[in-house]
């Protein structure tokens, strides 16, 4: 449904990249042929808060780390997650233990006054990011509780059909002081709008004809999307930017994200989960699943987008059939740098393109492809797997994480073929996330049973300390040692170090 940046054929056609249509439109569900039966998560039906007690005297941060709201101490230097010392150049990071308590288990929503919240980030500075709907909360080092600030950005005017987002989805940290917030609201069929100048891909876009242009329909491409947000030094949180710079400025640069290769389709509208690149030569960049694809972020400049999908036959067997790409609700960074995908169908490996421009090229060159494929041990390629979660542990060997099915190891066959194997062991089939530890460990999310590892030699256990039942959200932090996983579930927050 899509003119293809490239594809090949095995079995069935398949693509990463997409852009612009040649068929007519599908019936209104999501992005071709996606969730029309699961839109995405909104702000509401939070569980309560966890209870409140007294807090804990709070360590003030140690000399040479990053004092609240970012930037360097006194005497220059960089901050612990990088950065570079007065008179240029990039010095070695050199790693510590942080500003944040250096205990086995800390229950962070107690000792920290947390309250509700939906999605968690850490950035640069080792600010503490927190989303509770229409709030984002951050706790500095040093404070003893967050400060929330409500109505930033899309949530500005509240949630609803008629307002620029149905709810907030998550928060992700950025360089010091920065976050990205991301918003969901409803898809588009077909998913074009038009420019004023009224051009269409049928006709090539050389035939003008303005009475096609809608401005009410033009507006619909600054919904959902992405809020970049500062941090200020009352530790309250100001709008940056909404996310608007394409990477390649083939259109306007002031209507949020759309695909880059073409302006005139807005695929990627509400953002699903975010991932931040932790170390490499990629530091700092983000990737975004979204209700198509993935979405890879530098700064304030993004590239939509990338993402594995395969093709359903058209009931008359003629034509390269419907475009079928699924939500990507899971989202890793392989040990090497490699970009893991999982979407409602298909799983993809890729190792990104040295320049953010070159990310929605499918190219071998640029964007070497490991895999793009289902598993077949799982569901028939027609039925959805639900992914959630996709690792690759220190080992070499890759995991992922289904809503429904359970735990599976993946082996890649070939580009076009992975085999997987379920591990047993689990309480529960029922999995929300996934993360990979520098112990060799793999961390499991569960819907009801809670927090489970699976040690370096494929041991499983429940992990104690851990209060709730299920897991929200896991993030890991390798840049302070020892090392942190955030464990966000339906009870609180509980940070666990020495992973």
């Amino acid at each position: 449904m899509r003119r293809l940046l490239g594809a090949w054929t095995v079995g069935a056609m398949v693509a990463w990249g997409c852009g612009s249509t040649t068929e007519e439109p599908q019936p209104p569900v999501s992005n071709e042929e996606s969730n029309a039966s699961q839109p995405p998560p909104v702000a509401g039906g939070q569980p309560p808060p966890v209870p409140i007690t007294p807090s804990e005297p709070v360590t003030p941060p140690p000399p040479g780390s990053t004092p609240p709201g970012g930037g360097t101490t006194p005497g220059g230097g960089t901050t612990p997650g990088g950065g570079t010392t007065p008179g240029g150049g990039t010095p070695p990071v050199v790693t510590t233990a942080g500003p944040w308590p250096n205990e086995p288990v800390v229950d962070y929503s107690r000792r920290y006054k947390l309250g509700r919240v939906q999605s968690v980030g850490v950035d640069d500075a080792y600010n503490l990011w927190l989303l509770d709907g229409d709030r984002i909360g951050v706790l500095r080092p040093g404070d003893s509780a967050p400060r929330w600030t409500s109505g930033v950005g899309q949530a500005a005017p509240g949630f609803g059909p008629d307002k620029l987002a149905l709810g907030s989805t998550v928060i992700c940290g950025g360089s010091a002081g920065r976050a990205y917030v991301g918003y969901a609201t409803y898809e588009l069929s077909p998913p074009f709008i038009y420019s004023p100048d009224g051009r269409h891909i049928e006709d090539g876009y050389t035939r003008e004809d303005p009475t096609r242009y809608d401005p009410l329909r033009y507006e619909e491409y600054k919904k959902g999307d992405l809020d970049v947000v500062r941090l200020q030094p009352d530790g309250s949180v100001m709008l940056e930017e909404h996310l608007t710079r394409s990477a390649m400025p083939n259109g306007p640069q002031d209507i949020g994200i759309r695909n880059t290769n073409d302006h005139h389709f807005d695929e990627d509208r509400s953002v699903l989960t975010c991932t931040k690149v932790m170390r490499g030569k990629h530091k700092g960049q983000l990737y975004i699943g979204t209700n198509h694809g993935v979405t890879r972020i530098e700064g304030l400049v993004y590239n939509s987008h990338r993402h594995p999908v395969w093709f359903r036959p058209r009931p008359d067997g003629q034509g390269q059939g419907t475009q079928m790409a699924g939500y990507t609700y899971a989202v890793g960074i392989a040990p090497n740098g490699d970009v893991l995908i999982g979407n409602d169908w298909k799983v993809g490996v890729i190792t990104p393109s040295e320049l953010l421009k070159d990310w929605d090229r499918v190219n071998e060159t640029l964007n070497p492809e490991k895999l793009n494929s289902h598993l077949a041990e799982v569901n028939r390629l027609e039925d959805k797997d639900f992914w959630r979660g996709i690792q690759q542990t220190t080992d070499g060997r890759y995991y992922l994480a289904s809503k429904d099915f359970g735990l599976w190891q993946m082996n890649i066959l070939r580009r076009s073929e992975a085999k997987g194997v379920k591990l047993p062991g689990l309480p529960t089939d029922a999995l929300t996330a996934l993360a990979a530890t520098d112990d060799g460990s793999l961390f499991i999310g569960t819907e009801g049973a809670g927090l489970w590892r699976m040690d370096a030699s494929q041991q499983l256990s429940r992990v104690s300390g851990v209060e709730g039942s299920k897991v929200e959200q896991l993030l890991y932090d390798p840049t302070v040692k020892p090392a942190m996983l955030y464990v966000l579930t339906d009870r609180g927050l509980t940070v666990l170090r020495g992973h």
